[in-house]
């Protein structure tokens, strides 16, 4: 197979050198898949497959981005090669894949040529657009149609993700409108027995969550809660700062200006039917307090970076979501829950105070989070169909 004029150009100015050694760990036994995830965006559907072959079939996952990515069972996350000819070849004889899963659109020129030479099956999933990494590869003719001829299955998730891909190259019979994977549960964890007691503690009382709230926002939480405790005065306000280390100052800046009763979580401090705030700033305990609060705001999506936590961990346990503006790493997951009208956005801290003052009515957070966790929990056909096209492949690549 000889490389075409585009390929032969793409591979002397692209790369721009062969990247650092790479310092790789053991390889898993048996046949491996390898994965690749071009942004945060495509990182959780490819968990949720990794997840679903390990448990299902004991098959191991490599996979690389430049992300770092919870622990899970099966999986080896590494960088992802430079796209080199050296550190490519490199790359495909250590790791030794069985099949490919690119995703998002994004396309590996050279990977994707030394895969073919050696017979190794590449699929991309969660398509939406195709593309070279870094950029959309236009100096380069042909790279992006060569590259596309060389995957054998395209799941787009949409008709207009279809056509992009059809009309770039890749052969229409193999392109497949089905929509994105899984993103698995996201359901994070917590100890029973510690929200049965505070499910006692705080009785009736309604709460609400501000989660990893920066300084920039705090007049803003203060000011909605303020509001707030006008239409309900047993609201509970859980603020989880950006930092632990700030706790005391916020302690003492919230009881001297508002005048309000603030118990400490690190401090082993219960809120009482006299506390206004409960401040929740011992690390790793995010599944506890969003299964005790029907509302959370993002903390820094109105004038931080965007959120520390990924939305998607208050929707999958029914926690009513209202943001910002500024999405930051969780663009793709925000804009799945803006289209699906899943949350409450706000622009200023007029708008946070109106938007939490909204909520309270249980119907409309009950709401918000029934379409939060539908789009969480959809694509599970999707994956289904991945899977078996996985092992389909790689029975045939014995």
């Amino acid at each position: 197979m000889n490389r075409s004029l585009g390929l032969s150009l793409y591979a002397v100015f692209a790369g721009g050198g062969d990247g650092p050694p790479a310092d790789w760990p053991p390889r898993p036994a048996g046949r491996l898949v390898w994965m690749h995830a071009p942004g945060p965006g495509a990182v959780r559907g490819l968990l949720e497959l990794a997840r679903r072959l390990y448990e299902e079939d004991g098959t191991p996952v490599l996979l690389s981005s430049t992300r770092e990515v919870p622990d899970q069972p099966g999986l080896t996350r590494i960088l992802p090669p430079a796209e080199t000819g050296t550190a490519v070849r490199a790359f495909l004889e250590y790791w030794r894949p069985g099949i490919g899963v690119l995703s998002d659109g994004e396309l590996r020129p050279l990977l994707l040529d030394a895969a073919a030479r050696r017979s190794i099956p590449v699929i991309m999933v969660d398509a939406r657009k195709p593309g070279l990494p870094g950029g959309p590869g236009t100096v380069w003719p042909g790279v992006i149609r060569r590259g596309l001829g060389q995957i054998h299955r395209v799941f787009a998730v949409d008709e207009t993700a279809a056509r992009l891909f059809r009309r770039k190259g890749a052969d229409p019979d193999l392109v497949r409108i089905e929509g994105r994977l899984e993103d698995g549960s996201g359901v994070l964890p917590c100890t029973e027995a510690e929200r049965a007691a505070l499910v006692r503690q705080f009785r009736t009382r309604p709460v609400w969550l501000a989660t990893g709230l920066p300084e920039a926002e705090d007049a803003a939480v203060i000011g909605a809660h303020r509001a707030a405790l006008r239409l309900s005065h047993r609201l509970l306000l859980i603020i989880v700062p950006d930092r632990p280390e700030r706790a005391d100052a916020l302690v003492r800046q919230i009881e001297a200006a508002e005048g309000w009763t603030v118990a400490r979580r690190s401090a082993d401090e219960e809120p009482d039917e006299e506390t206004e705030v409960f401040l929740a700033d011992v690390p790793s305990e995010m599944g506890l307090w969003y299964r005790l609060a029907p509302i959370t705001y993002l903390g820094g999506s109105l004038y931080g970076a965007g959120s520390q936590h990924d939305p998607f961990e208050a929707a999958a346990l029914g926690s009513a979501i209202l943001h910002g503006p500024q999405t930051g790493a969780w663009q793709a997951a925000m804009a799945r829950l803006t289209e699906a009208r899943a949350t409450r956005p706000v622009g200023s801290p007029a708008d946070l105070a109106e938007g939490l003052a909204d909520l309270l009515s249980p119907d409309r957070a009950a709401r918000l989070a029934q379409a939060a966790w539908a789009v969480t929990s959809a694509g599970a056909e999707v994956t289904d169909r991945v899977v078996l096209l996985v092992r389909e492949l790689l029975e045939a690549s014995r």
